[in-house]
């Protein structure tokens, strides 16, 4: 099967027809796993912070993955349903630099992984990752899980180039570079919850990607966010998402229509033909009739807009686009006409999927886990930090920062003030003491 940015999987047939419904399948199978994985800890609201190595995807989860029909990709409209995400080019890999005006910015130029950062010992551009190695946030030793060592003599040099640019010590600009990038992606997450009416402070953040672990703590204080939850294999998330998917297929229909209560039988009719068609070809990907659920959705808009909103199309349609209408844009008007653009059926064929089981309660020795000490620089200080191997921490350890949770995929840095626990399904859920 081939991941679509819908959230759900399609045939490799389908997907050659279709190619546009793929344009964002990596980023949409993270935020599918992520919220696979939060419902298995007992938590809905998410917001899943996907970091990798080019980019920065965040998405906000009310218990369901969220769509969107007005998504753009390089200035060009992709009006197919797709996950509700917002791109930052602020990864591990984003090119720290000196601007024009002789301020330092970051991304969304990357390294990419060829030359990759200056520390993987081909680059020479500082990055990201550079930043959180000078201050001693990622292990040499242990990174990939110790089958790469990285060039910290190398990456010296060129910090210091770089910071006599500026003026600045070494450690002020490595610490700059990280706020500069937390600030970029507090801005996404803004996008994605409070500038569409939701309160960051009522959700956990799901942070993933190679990167994500590293700014997880630092991102969820500058939000206010309470919790954080950072999945065991942090690192190939998407992976895990894809597999975890539905079959899930999408048709629409333009129809134009003037909305109001006395006609949703009429409008309920011309979804059936679309319904039809769905059965059809999910039926014949091998999946049993009883194993297939059908939603229908509509694109509504005020007489005389230019942009729609999609909701579930249900008795009590109408009031609903006028709550959806107020929390989206701050306003709403019950006088006004209102028109139905388009409708849209979603046909979803449950498949198979891999069992994630719990962990069997141990006894909590995480002096097992913990390797080595090392010091890391946080807040204008060097602090004692020590580094545990996560494979080895014990359900229901509970580790204090700051501290460096490492496994082969990712590393989670723990701040000073903050502590976190593994719990049965191993991952770790943070907070602030």
């Amino acid at each position: 099967r081939i991941m679509q940015s819908n959230g759900g999987s399609i045939s490799t047939g389908a997907a050659k027809d279709m190619a546009v419904n793929c344009i964002l399948s990596g980023p949409a199978g993270g935020v599918a796993g992520a919220s696979v994985i939060a419902k298995l800890a007992g938590i809905k609201k998410i917001i899943s912070f996907d970091m990798g190595g080019t980019s920065t995807d965040v998405s906000l989860c009310n218990g369901d993955v969220r769509l969107t029909t007005q998504t753009i990709i390089n200035e060009i409209p992709i009006k197919v349903p797709v996950v509700d995400m917002v791109t930052v080019g602020a990864g591990g890999g984003a090119i720290a630099y000196v601007d024009p005006g002789g301020a330092l910015r970051v991304g969304p130029q990357s390294a990419g992984a060829d030359p990759g950062p200056v520390c993987y010992g081909k680059g020479n551009e500082i990055t990201v990752t550079d930043a959180n190695l000078f201050l001693g946030r990622i292990s040499a030793e242990s990174f990939l899980g110790g089958r790469i060592r990285l060039e910290t003599d190398k990456l010296s040099g060129y910090m210091n180039r770089f910071a006599k640019r500026l003026g600045m010590s070494s450690v002020r600009v490595a610490e700059g570079i990280i706020d500069i990038a937390i600030a970029n992606m507090s801005r996404a997450i803004k996008v994605i919850s409070i500038e569409k009416g939701f309160d960051v402070r009522d959700y956990t953040l799901v942070s993933f990607g190679g990167a994500g672990g590293l700014h997880a703590c630092e991102l969820a204080e500058n939000l206010l966010i309470k919790k954080i939850l950072v999945p065991k294999n942090a690192g190939v998330l998407s992976a895990l998402g894809m597999t975890l998917t539905d079959i899930v297929k999408d048709y629409s229909k333009s129809v134009l229509l003037n909305a109001n209560e006395r006609d949703y039988r009429k409008i309920e009719n011309l979804f059936k033909p679309l319904i039809s068609q769905g059965m059809r070809e999910v039926l014949s990907e091998g999946i049993r009739k009883n194993r297939v659920t059908v939603e229908n959705y509509v694109d509504m808009r005020y007489v005389g807009q230019s942009h729609e909103l999609m909701l579930p199309f249900e008795e009590g349609y109408i009031k609903n686009f006028h709550k959806l209408h107020k929390k989206t844009y701050g306003y709403s008007n019950t006088n006004y006409e209102i028109e139905v653009v388009n409708i849209r059926v979603r046909v979803i064929g449950k498949t198979r999927k891999p069992s994630l089981r719990k962990r069997l309660n141990v006894d909590s020795m995480k002096e097992k886990a913990l390797t080595q000490k090392t010091k890391c620089y946080y807040r204008g200080k060097w602090l004692k930090a020590d580094i545990y191997d996560r494979n080895s921490v014990q359900t229901y350890s509970r580790i204090k920062g700051p501290a460096m949770i490492v496994e082969d995929t990712s590393t989670t840095f723990l701040p000073p003030g903050y502590a976190c626990k593994l719990d049965n399904y191993e991952n770790l859920i943070i907070e602030k003491k």
